[in-house]
C-alpha cells in the first residue's frame, strides 16, 4: 500500500512536467492553422483534414468538364467543395501546373461574380490569398479589387433576380481594409487604401478616412496616388477648421499638409506601372486643378492664423495685465509678439495691416 501510494504521488508531480514539454511541432501546429481557415464539412462533427488527393482529383477533372461543356451550375457545386476543406495536390494540365485547391476556389469566385453573388465570389478569393500562397498573388488581388469596387460602387445586381441587395459602408471599408493587409507589394495596398478613404468620406467617417490616407502616404510614399492623398489629407482638416477664434489645431495641420503637398508635387508624378494611359491623362488633368485649389488653400490656412495671432494679441494688449506675471516689466511685449506674429505669418493679409497699426500704435505709446 505505501509503494502503490507513494508511486501515486510521483505520478501526479511529474505528470504536468511531462505535458508541460510537448515536442517540437511547428510545422504542424502552421498546418492545423492553414487547415482551420476552412469551415470543415459534416453536420455535427467538422471535418477540416485535408481531402484525400484521389478524391481532389476526382472532383476537379469533373468539375473542369462540367466547365468546359458550359454546365455552370454543377461546375460551381463541384468547384465549391474546395471552399470547405483544403488541398494541395498539384496536378499537370496541357504542360502546366495547377494547384487544385486554390484554382477551384478561384474558378468558384468567377463562376459567382458572373452570377451577380458578388459577396461571396469576395470570401472565396479572401480564403484563397490567406490559405494559399503559393498561388498567383496578382491575379487574386485584381479580382479583390474589383469586386471589392463593384460592391462599394455599382449597383448591387437583385439576388435570383428579384429580391434587392442593400449596401453596407461598414463592410465595403472592411473589405477593402482586408486588401490593403493582404497585399504584398504597393501594386493594390494603395488603390484599396485610396477607395477604403474615398468611401469613408462619403459616409462622413473622417477618422477611417484620415486612418487610410496616413497608411498610404507613410507605408507607399512612392506611388503615385500619394499625390492625391496629400491633397485630400489638408482639405479635410481644413473643413475641420472654425475660425480665427476658436483652436488652430486643424488650420495647423492643413497649413502643413497643403505646404508640403506643393513641395512634394511640383509637377505630377508619373504614370504608374500598372496605371492606364487613360486614367494617367485623367489624373493630369484633376493635379492641375488640385494644385490651384492647395495654393488657394494654403493661403487661405495662413490668413486664418494670422487672424488668430492677431486676436490674440488684442485680448493680451487689453486684459493681459490681470493674468501675465510680471506685466509691468513686460510692457507691451507679449501683444506686440502676437501681432509680429500675424504680420509674419500672411504678410499680404487683412490681419497683417491691422497687426501693423496696433504695433505702430503701442510702439509710439511707448515713446
Amino acid at each position: 500500500m505505501k509503494t502503490t501510494g507513494l508511486h501515486l504521488i510521483c505520478f501526479v508531480l511529474f505528470f504536468p512536467l511531462l505535458s508541460a514539454a510537448p515536442p517540437n511541432d511547428g510545422g504542424k501546429r502552421a498546418t492545423e492553422e492553414r487547415e482551420h481557415l476552412f469551415p470543415g464539412t459534416g453536420f455535427f462533427v467538422k471535418n477540416r483534414e485535408p481531402y484525400d488527393d484521389a478524391v481532389a482529383r476526382k472532383w476537379f477533372v469533373e468539375a473542369d468538364k462540367f466547365h468546359q461543356k458550359g454546365e455552370l451550375g454543377d461546375a460551381l457545386g463541384l468547384y465549391e467543395k474546395f471552399a470547405k476543406r483544403r488541398s494541395d495536390l498539384v496536378v499537370n494540365v496541357n504542360g502546366s501546373s495547377i494547384l487544385v485547391g486554390g484554382e477551384a476556389l478561384y474558378r468558384a469566385a468567377i463562376l459567382r461574380e458572373s452570377k451577380g453573388d458578388w459577396k461571396d465570389a469576395f470570401n472565396h478569393l479572401e480564403l484563397l490569398a490567406v490559405a494559399y500562397p503559393r498561388y498567383d498573388f496578382e491575379r487574386v488581388a485584381e479580382a479583390l479589387m474589383r469586386l471589392a469596387e463593384k460592391l462599394a460602387k455599382d449597383d448591387l445586381p437583385r439576388k435570383w433576380g428579384v429580391v434587392p441587395r442593400f449596401r453596407s459602408g461598414s463592410e465595403d471599408r472592411a473589405r477593402l481594409n482586408r486588401i490593403a493587409e493582404l497585399s504584398r507589394g504597393p501594386q493594390f495596398a494603395p488603390r484599396a487604401l485610396m477607395a477604403l478613404a474615398e468611401i469613408a468620406l462619403k459616409e462622413e467617417k473622417e477618422e477611417d478616412a484620415i486612418d487610410a490616407l496616413e497608411r498610404m502616404v507613410n507605408f507607399y510614399p512612392e506611388n503615385y496616388l500619394c499625390e492625391k492623398a496629400y491633397f485630400m489629407l489638408a482639405e479635410i482638416y481644413q473643413d475641420r477648421v472654425s475660425g480665427p477664434a476658436y483652436d488652430q489645431g486643424s488650420t495647423l495641420k492643413a497649413l502643413n499638409f497643403f505646404e508640403d503637398y506643393l513641395l512634394l508635387f511640383d509637377r505630377a508624378p508619373d504614370r504608374g506601372k500598372h496605371e492606364s494611359y487613360e486614367a494617367y491623362k485623367e489624373r493630369l488633368n484633376q493635379y492641375s486643378d488640385r494644385k490651384k485649389n492647395a495654393q488657394t488653400g494654403k493661403r487661405n490656412m495662413r490668413q486664418t492664423l494670422a487672424a488668430s495671432k492677431l486676436e490674440v494679441g488684442s485680448y493680451v494688449e487689453k486684459y493681459g495685465k490681470y493674468f501675465i506675471l510680471h506685466w509691468e516689466e513686460l510692457g507691451n511685449q507679449p501683444a506686440l509678439q502676437f501681432y509680429n506674429e500675424a504680420i509674419t505669418t500672411a504678410p499680404e493679409s487683412d490681419a497683417a495691416r491691422l497687426a501693423e497699426k496696433r504695433v505702430a500704435a503701442l510702439r509710439s505709446s511707448d515713446d
